[in-house]
């Protein structure tokens, strides 16, 4: 265990959760020289970690097959962990037992206290006092279409919420295998956002609902243009998920699990195709890169165009897969993006995807990758 690093204000934090606990590695911005500490929270399986850059704390989802699910808090860069003090419970009268927690998401700059949760199964929670108390938006619980979710291979999860930074008022959720929602009543009431998106495996290729998104971002910048990467392909809206437009064309597979969007440009995505049994091929669910071979495709003009990126990534042999949380971008210039993989590599890049460096190697099957500058 190596947790005597220190970590200066200004420095870059790429946080690693892994199934066996959670790990820092630190650096200036240079990006060219990383310190690693940890594990931290090992006594549990780490889905998502994250920076809350308005009072400088880690916050993880930490899911425990004994000891059930809870939020850990460091307010000190990992060198002291506890459990926020409340409990997110579903408490609707449903009577459904709340399952592991996918991800936590710090709220908008202006909502002092303010964390998200996303749940299984589908559950969405709120904390006005940074964790001690939790209300459950109810509403997305108790969705008149909710007797008709299935969920995904991974569970019924809510993986993804993405803020509008400019409204209080409207938020999205992205839950597996059921769809993009959104609320524009601070969630009072949610509808299914999912035009134009892909359902393959269902006998309506176009549903209401039924998708089965992996990842949905959007750039602070421009919140009305959202991405996801979906199990049918990646996709874009530019009305706040109204419509969205099949982006996949320039891609060696459809199927994938992560997403990152430029810190600065909100128009450059990037994605890491994988093969899935979903596409027809022989063999089982194959769940790793495209021909063995590790490429991280991007587009500068928001998934109209593609370009292959590999230099310095595995070229052959290269059985790696990742989980949904397991891409990140920065906000510097040139752009960094950071990918961590189930056989516990993680690479990254920072000249925008240029060229990629392995700044990891042998950790725990990784979960999720998140980076920040201390503040």
């Amino acid at each position: 265990m190596t947790n005597d690093v220190e970590i200066c204000k200004g420095d870059v934090i790429v946080m690693v959760g892994t199934r066996k606990g959670a790990f820092l590695l630190s650096g200036k911005n240079s990006r060219d020289d990383w310190q690693i500490s940890g594990p931290y929270c090992e006594d549990g399986d780490v889905f998502h970690l994250t920076y809350d850059p308005r009072n400088g704390a880690l916050l993880a989802a930490v899911n425990n097959v004994f000891w059930g699910s809870q939020v850990q808090i460091s307010t000190n860069l990992g060198a002291t962990w506890t459990a926020s003090e409340g409990y997110p419970k579903i408490s609707d009268g449903s009577d459904l037992p709340l399952g592991r927690i996918w991800h936590i998401s710090p709220g908008r700059a202006d909502e002092p206290g303010v964390l998200y949760l996303g749940a299984e199964p589908a559950s969405l929670f709120r904390s006005h006092d940074w964790g001690n108390n939790w209300e459950q938006f109810s509403s997305l619980t108790r969705h008149p279409t909710r007797d008709r979710w299935q969920g995904g291979n991974g569970g019924l999860c809510l993986h993804s919420i993405v803020l509008d930074p400019s409204s209080r008022q409207r938020m999205w959720a992205g839950i597996s295998a059921v769809g993009v929602f959104r609320t524009e009543d601070g969630g009072e009431t949610w509808e299914p956002r999912n035009s134009g998106v892909r359902s393959d495996f269902l006998p309506d290729p176009f549903p209401e609902y039924g998708q089965c998104p992996h990842k949905v971002l959007a750039h602070p910048s421009r919140p009305e243009v959202l991405y996801q990467q979906n199990h049918c392909g990646v996709f874009r809206s530019d009305d706040a998920g109204d419509n969205w437009h099949d982006v996949t064309d320039g891609l060696p597979s459809r199927f994938g699990f992560v997403l990152g969007v430029h810190g600065q440009d909100p128009g450059t995505i990037y994605v890491m195709p994988e093969d899935s049994a979903s596409e027809g091929q022989a063999g089982g669910e194959r769940r790793y890169v495209t021909d063995a071979k590790m490429r991280i495709y991007r587009s500068r003009n928001g998934g109209d165009d593609w370009e292959a990126l590999s230099n310095g990534l595995p070229s052959e042999h290269a059985y790696l897969h990742t989980m949904r949380e397991g891409m990140a971008t920065d906000d510097l210039d040139p752009g960094g993006v950071y990918v961590g993989t189930t056989s516990g590599d993680v690479f990254h890049s920072r000249d925008d995807g240029d060229s990629w460096h392995s700044m990891a190697r042998y950790l725990p099957p990784i979960n999720s990758v998140e980076v920040a500058t201390v503040v």
